[in-house]
């Protein structure tokens, strides 16, 4: 049918009635139900009747931020440590995260101290490198268990301003000296 789609001009049987008459569809075209619905039409007219709808007011609906302590401690794990060395092994069913590892020893260790949340933060780092998990600061060094050596950690700037401010006169007996063979 190539007229109006819409229904509330019409039923179907108006519009294949219509057809019929004007010539569009020939009498052996006309569908198996035409005769039928002819010869015994609907006590109540099936019109299309569309319902009214009211102008939607779009409210804002507010879904409630969901967050969990463990939220929380990943969050700053992920700031401290960022996402880590290496990809997550999802093909494994077992798999546990560095980060979930490094959560339940934190839980672990909130249970049973009496620790401020930065120090406590800070032993879960060092619990998991006892454990074999090493975890690189970002853009620093890894969390070591005991200090670190002040020798290593010499800048090179600080090398080299320690090198310049020598005297020239040690500098001109390093380079007058005889060399031994």
């Amino acid at each position: 049918m190539a007229g109006s789609r819409l229904e509330k001009f019409g039923t179907v049987f108006t519009r294949v009635r219509d057809l019929l008459r004007a010539g569009v569809i020939k009498p052996s075209q006309k569908p198996i139900w035409y005769d039928v619905y002819e010869a015994f039409p609907p006590k109540r007219e099936p019109l299309h009747i569309k319902k009214l709808t009211r102008q939607h007011i779009r409210k804002d609906e507010t879904v409630p931020d969901i967050f969990y302590r463990e939220d929380e401690i990943r969050a700053k794990f992920y700031e401290v440590y960022g996402t880590g060395p290496r990809a997550f092994e999802l093909s494994k069913s077992n798999f546990v995260s560095t980060c979930q590892r490094f959560v339940e020893k934190y839980t672990e260790l909130k249970s049973g101290g009496e620790l401020d949340d930065s120090a406590l933060f800070e032993e879960a780092g060092k619990a998991l490198l006892a454990e074999g998990v090493l975890l690189r600061r970002r853009g620093g060094p890894a969390v070591s268990a005991e200090s670190r050596d002040p020798v290593l950690e010499l800048k090179l700037t600080d090398m080299l301003a320690e090198q310049q401010s020598a005297s020239p006169a040690e500098i001109q007996e390093t380079e007058h000296s005889p060399q031994t063979p």
